[in-house]
């Protein structure tokens, strides 16, 4: 079960479509891809500082995806991230992306969903390591 829930808004660029305007499915890694990393802002960490300050980077491992609907361009869509696990050298996701909730509060379509374990890095060795302990802590706070 995930812990806490973070919604990330994102819109649709012509650059994220084909000349249909239908998103692209490698799009749709891009919106969960910047959803993660400003959940990880959310929690006061930035990835540059990460691997300044603790020689860490992340990586994602491996990724589960399901397309559900296409989107469109210039389409609103909200992006979920749900901390689904933390271990040691690695965090596993569940992430979202819907359609943007219309005004009546109703939720968005489900467009596209998947599940992601990233891994964390040495970042000069290339090979896991464990999360840097100040993170464990923020995360597994259940903020």
């Amino acid at each position: 079960m995930t812990k806490s829930l973070f919604q990330w808004p994102v819109r649709v660029y012509y650059e994220d479509t084909d000349c249909g305007g239908v998103v692209y499915h490698t799009s749709y890694l891009k919106f969960m891809e910047r959803a993660r990393t400003e959940w990880l802002r959310m929690h006061g960490f930035e990835q540059d500082a990460l691997a300044v300050r603790h020689g860490v980077i992340f990586a994602v491992r491996s990724l589960q995806a399901e397309y559900l609907c296409p989107a469109r361009f210039n389409a609103l869509l909200q992006v979920s991230v749900g901390l689904l696990r933390c271990g040691a050298a690695s965090l596993n996701f569940d992430q979202q992306v819907r359609a943007d909730p219309p005004a009546d509060g109703a939720g968005g379509r489900l467009l596209c969903s998947a599940r992601v374990r990233i891994a964390c890095l040495d970042s000069t060795l290339m090979r896991p390591c464990r999360i840097p302990a100040d993170l464990i802590t923020e995360i597994g706070s259940g903020n």
